[in-house]
């Protein structure tokens, strides 16, 4: 399959949203390997976001972060509202939005690369901060285990989306969308998951830290050098330049005052564990997974698809953690083609492929979406 390119009139339909008075700058490179123009605009950044993001080189990053907005959410039963970060699309449309969660301990600016082709695909496209995470206001220190994330992201989608919706989910953001869809069936018509890590039973032992060991390990999190390392584990191929950039990209939200106590709440709330919610699934799903992940074994994929009652996957060939960073062009025309209504269904070819535990295997479907 072709993956999508920035045509001419691609960049002139950015230059219509954006509007001609801001200047843009044409030929940066946003993947390891992408040759792709892209488009930044010169503004200004939310006031709620942290000084340092003035210091972010990623034109992606730089015009995405300009874009972000908070929205009333309220939740429990007082008259008190999270004031919720995302990105809102300019437009409605007639089909499906597309709402797009985000990895463990991350922010909607995840989706850099992919948003604005998603936009340029003419599709409602949202992107969301999970709760605890990315740049809400949680001044109040809201819970943020998993039952709170699930319930912030549904007064979300009850008050500001209303229309059944096709969740996106990157690795533990896969976990988020399969827990959500499980328990609010009537707000998604579709799932795609990407390199997702949905197997890992909860934060496991380290519920059981001191809280001043969680807080010791929590700070960790946030330090350049395991940001670094954590992208060289991600991508398939990096500059290092641009991995200290997206590396800032990646822990700008850990500069929030409130940051330290919304993870370690949720760390020591036991997380994400939806292994016997998977075949609970009833929506049509797709699996999209870099070839080359060194974080989740790709075997995982296999034992996801032969669990899942209605799914199809597709693999990206020289593509590690998050193609949506690495190969926008590529996971813009999966989800577009997945999201648009009666699209055809693909040609793919059955192969046997061995299970995680060696004993059994599974036939399924697999595409193989080369680059352009």
């Amino acid at each position: 399959m072709e993956a999508f390119s920035l045509r001419p009139s691609l960049i002139l339909g950015a230059r219509e949203r954006f509007g001609s008075k801001h200047p843009m700058h044409l030929g940066v490179n946003c993947g390891g390997r992408l040759g792709t123009n892209v488009i930044a605009v010169d503004g200004e950044f939310p006031s709620f976001l942290p000084k340092e993001v003035k210091e972010i080189k990623d034109p992606f990053a730089r015009t995405l972060a300009q874009r972000i907005q908070r929205l009333p959410v309220k939740v429990g039963f007082s008259e008190s509202c999270i004031m919720s970060s995302c990105v809102k699309p300019r437009f409605q449309h007639d089909t499906d939005p597309v709402v797009l969660l985000h990895c463990f301990d991350s922010s909607c600016l995840e989706w850099r690369c992919t948003y604005p082709l998603l936009e340029d695909a003419a599709l409602e496209t949202w992107a969301i901060d999970i709760l605890g995470w990315g740049f809400s206001d949680l001044e109040r220190l809201p819970p943020c285990d998993a039952a709170s994330k699930r319930y912030h992201l549904y007064q979300l989608w009850r008050t500001h989306i209303k229309r059944p919706m096709i969740l996106v989910g990157p690795s533990l953001g896969a976990a988020v969308a399969i827990d959500f869809a499980v328990n609010f069936p009537e707000a998604v018509e579709k799932l795609i998951l990407i390199n997702a890590s949905v197997y890992a039973e909860g934060t496991g032992l380290l519920t059981k830290l001191p809280k001043f060991l969680a807080y010791a390990g929590v700070s960790l999190l946030k330090s350049l050098p395991l940001r670094l390392y954590a992208n060289l584990l991600a991508f398939d191929d990096i500059p290092l330049s641009k991995c200290f950039d997206w590396a800032n990209v990646g822990r700008l939200h850990c500069l929030l005052p409130w940051w330290e106590d919304a993870t370690v709440n949720y760390m020591l709330s036991g997380g994400y564990n939806v292994v016997n919610q998977i075949k609970q699934v009833n929506k049509k799903v797709l699996v999209i997974w870099g070839e080359c992940d060194n974080i989740v074994n790709s075997k995982l994929a296999m034992r996801l698809h032969g669990e899942l009652p209605d799914a199809s996957v597709h693999q990206i060939p020289d593509c590690g953690h998050l193609p949506h960073v690495e190969k926008p062009e590529i996971v813009a025309r999966l989800i577009a083609d997945f999201a648009r209504p009666g699209a055809p269904k693909e040609e793919q070819e059955p192969i046997v492929l061995n299970s995680v535990d060696g004993k059994n295997t599974f036939l399924f479907n697999v595409l193989r979406v080369e680059n352009a």
